[in-house]
């Protein structure tokens, strides 16, 4: 992926985080990145296909980033505790939502190329869930242990956002935190 295609997609994750999927229009872009609207229709044929590129991007760089359970584990690392850390740890580092999160409000209303993105970012996120609370013993219910946490990490980050304080998704994770640690 060229430089210029890396400043855009950059560029349209945070005009998404800060107005949404319709929040920006390819000239803001340009603007941003310092091109051509041409330029960014050069790269992204179509808002909807700059869309789908932003939305796997973040999906395949979360999913990334946080590793593989099983190898966590090997290092005596808690898989469970390390993810709701990666959450709590991007809510300071991208200033707010989970970008999957933030579209996912607007399912309605986005294209459906893009709503599969968001399907597959926490499709993605379950599965790995469900490995990480397989690795410190959970046998009953995985599936929907995992859909709980997803759930609730993803609404605390909004209410943390919201309230632009921290503390909330603390006190909304600790009894998760605190049962995945008994668990390891």
């Amino acid at each position: 992926m060229s430089d210029t295609e890396q400043s855009i997609l950059n560029t349209t994750e945070d005009m998404i985080r800060q107005g949404g999927y319709y929040g920006f229009s390819f000239r803001n872009v340009a603007d941003v990145v310092g091109i051509k609207s041409s330029s960014v229709h050069y790269h992204f044929e179509t808002k909807e296909k700059l869309g789908i590129a932003t939305a796997k991007r973040y999906t395949d760089n979360f999913i990334g980033a946080i590793g593989v359970p099983e190898e966590l584990m090997l290092a005596g690392k808690n898989p469970v505790v390390h993810y709701i850390s990666a959450f709590r740890n991007a809510i300071i580092s991208e200033k707010g939502m989970c970008l999957c999160g933030i579209l996912a409000t607007e399912t309605s209303v986005l294209p459906d190329s893009i709503v599969a993105e968001l399907n597959d970012f926490f499709d993605r996120n379950v599965d790995w869930l469900e490995r990480a609370y397989q690795q410190i013993g959970v046998t009953t219910n995985v599936k929907n242990k995992a859909l709980q946490t997803l759930s609730l990490l993803e609404g605390a980050m909004m209410i943390s956002t919201s309230k632009k304080d921290l503390n909330f998704f603390d006190l909304s994770t600790q009894l998760v935190l605190e049962e995945a640690s008994a668990l390891n």
